[in-house]
């Protein structure tokens, strides 16, 4: 068996538990391995049952003399055991497992780890952790420093010592070392074979930061390895079309625009203008706060080459962001007669004649739509496709040495130091600052006792001033599960608001809405028939009302930062004076900290490197954003460690020979092309 072997190699580990384990990203039996502990229960301190004392945590090891089952008045059963050692005698009670009396059999020996407790009287343990042992032989469970894992339903900690132990006792030959000794001693490195033992079972709590520290290190480098690799790949295709600049057409086009560009705009679009004229096609990330113009960046490139003759396709995640698109170039376009077709699901919205610039969702890719000549791909919100929707449109728009240039956009904010990372094989072009004329978002947080006054403020403003609002809710429907009983759910809000408000017209937006209704709804949100539009998430990104100067968020608190900036940035488009209501019923300190952050800063950047020092990065991407892969083991906090293995990385591309046994490991791993 081999760390690169399907993890139902294993013994017991069947096709159930295999889908089980790919919930934890589990596939192989390296993945298994690279599965560390998040916690250890220190279990090591063994004693003789005479020498226990209550609320000590120890192990005690003997023979069962009796395992039974005893009913109590309400029909629970009890099971109750007695062991014994040279010493004495103690009991180990468990609650409503029947089953144990099958799997604990009388006669034999056994290790028993717990908080030592009274029952009846006597001392004993209450649900200890057990496992059967023989003498000079270690335990896994029990007596020792026991690791607990991150784990998923029918996947216990239990199981994934047994199974981890079975591999490293079976094959521990097969986890060999392939870092050089002089790599080793300058980056202070643990080597690899005891950094996974100590890992999972260490001899004490100080080996496992060691460890941890060198696995960490394997991790973020084969990130850079494969990036690095990706971006030598695509170097070595051949751009579709080179296109010149007519500098005379282009700045015309910058006068035609409604305001001023930014200077990081115009740094941007130089960036890009200089990749547009190389042989090799441009693949680079453009990163912008949310309002900070990226559509206008990539409008600019589409123009080049649209000037040059050839076809421009711009994909983004959703219908509501492809309209905003298709509206929004139209609108910049419409003096040079640039002809924009809609491809989404619904079909397709086009003029009579050849397209110069396709804008839609994923349906570009599945669509039977002609891409003749195309020689720019922007695609929008680059976390929300997979890698292969994202390969399958750059293939279809060129073959397989030629592609076309690319530009991937992103409005989530993220710190420079994992952008470069997770998209090293992009280059990164950055909008820091909002175009001139913005005006700042007043945030306020109301809670429960200030709700109405709420409303009553938000009735006053739309009657007054003639703006809107959104109103977020974070869910469609109540859910039944009792945890989530406080969440607001939008369609029973749009019922209150409307009883509560009724002299303003109110609309709701959710996913589950067809393409033809919510295109309705936003339009009538859009020409200002609509007062207030409550929504769940699905406004996030892409509908842009200028006369909206109000965002209410309900139950702010389960938002990620990120989100509630991007949901904030829906407002503040227009000249009029922006609000953003946070409302939330949570008086923990940490969720008071989060929200307060927001109240203060307005730099979606800052928020994003809050938020990663609070709650990591999956509150930076969401759960849904699955083109970002997870850190298992490394931290974005350890910006050294980022940099000694990307600098490691390079090293490695240029001079292969000398790290022949990583050279061969890429090899056997899955390094997806653009």
């Amino acid at each position: 068996m081999e760390l690169t072997s399907s993890v139902g190699a294993l013994p017991l580990v069947g096709r159930v538990y295999q889908k089980r384990l790919e919930k934890l990203q589990i596939y192989t039996v390296e993945d298994l391995l690279y599965h560390v502990p998040h916690r250890y229960v220190d279990y090591s301190k063994v004693s003789k049952i005479k020498d226990l004392k209550i609320d000590d945590i120890v192990t005690v090891k003997g023979t069962l003399i009796s395992m039974k089952n005893i009913y109590t008045k309400r029909g629970k059963k009890i099971q109750i055991a007695e062991i014994e050692d040279n010493t004495g005698k103690f009991t180990a009670i468990w609650f409503n497992q029947p089953f144990l009396i099958r799997s604990i059999k009388k006669g034999e020996k056994y290790s028993f780890s717990g908080k030592v407790s009274f029952f009846d009287h006597q001392k004993g343990f209450t649900s200890p952790d057990w496992e059967s042992f023989e003498e000079k032989k270690a335990t896994i469970h029990t007596g020792r420093l026991v690791p607990v894992y991150p784990e998923t339903y029918g996947v216990s900690s239990k199981w994934l010592r047994a199974r981890i132990s079975y591999f490293l006792e079976n094959f521990s030959s097969e986890v060999n070392e392939f870092l050089p000794v002089d790599i080793l001693q300058k980056h202070q490195l643990d080597n690899f074979p005891s950094s996974i033992r100590n890992v999972h079972f260490p001899v004490n709590i100080d080996v496992t930061k060691n460890s941890k520290k060198r696995l960490a290190f394997n991790e973020l480098l084969f990130i850079h390895l494969k990036n690095l690799y990706r971006k030598s790949d695509w170097n070595k295709n051949s751009a579709i079309h080179k296109l010149s600049i007519d500098r005379k057409t282009y700045k015309k086009f910058l006068q035609l625009l409604p305001f001023s560009l930014t200077k990081s705009q115009e740094r941007s679009i130089k960036e890009i203008f200089t990749d547009l004229k190389k042989e090799t096609p441009m693949n680079r990330l453009l990163e912008g706060d949310v309002g900070s113009g990226k559509t206008v960046v990539a409008a600019a490139a589409a123009f080049l080459s649209f000037i040059n003759g050839y076809q421009s396709v711009i994909m983004a995640p959703t219908q509501i962001l492809a309209q905003q698109h298709f509206s929004t170039l139209n609108e910049i376009f419409k003096t040079f007669k640039v002809r924009v077709a809609l491809v989404t699901s619904s079909g397709v919205k086009a003029d009579i004649g050849k397209t110069d610039i396709f804008v839609g969702t994923h349906a570009l890719i599945h669509n039977k739509v002609d891409f003749d000549n195309v020689a720019f791909v922007a695609i929008d919100e680059q976390h929300r496709f997979g890698v292969e929707q994202r390969a399958h449109l750059v293939k279809k728009s060129g073959n397989k040495s030629i592609s076309p240039h690319v530009l991937t956009m992103t409005a989530t904010p993220i710190p420079r130091t994992i952008a470069l990372t997770f998209y090293g094989d992009l280059d990164l072009s950055v909008l820091e600052e909002l175009p001139k004329g913005r005006k700042p978002i007043t945030t306020w947080l109301v809670p429960p006792k200030k709700r109405e006054g709420a409303y009553a403020w938000i009735n006053s403003q739309i009657i007054k001033a003639h703006v809107q609002a959104f109103v977020i809710c974070p869910l469609i429907e109540e859910s039944e599960k009792e945890t989530m009983k406080q969440v607001k759910a939008a369609t029973q809000e749009f019922e209150k608001i409307k009883k509560l408000l009724p002299k303003l017209t109110i609309g709701l937006l959710h996913g589950r809405l067809k393409a033809q209704e919510k295109n309705l709804i936003l339009e009538s949100f859009r020409n200002g028939k609509t007062d207030i539009l409550v929504s769940t998430p699905v406004v996030e990104v892409g509908i842009d009302v200028p006369n909206a100067t109000i965002m209410v968020i309900e139950a702010a608190e389960r938002f990620g930062l990120a989100q509630l900036h991007q949901l904030r940035g829906r407002v503040g488009r227009g000249k009029e004076k922006s609000y953003c209501l946070l409302f939330t019923d949570i008086r923990s300190k940490k969720a008071q900290t989060r929200l307060n952050a927001l109240k203060e800063t307005l730099s979606g950047f800052e928020l994003a490197e809050l938020d990663l020092k609070l709650r990591g990065p999956g509150e930076l991407f969401g759960k849904r954003q699955h083109g970002f892969p997870e850190l298992k083991i490394a931290t974005w906090h350890d910006s050294l460690l980022i940099n000694q293995t990307k600098t490691l990385a390079l090293d490695i591309i240029k001079n292969p020979s000398k790290y022949k046994k990583v050279v061969k490991i890429l090899k056997y791993q899955d390094i997806i092309p653009n």
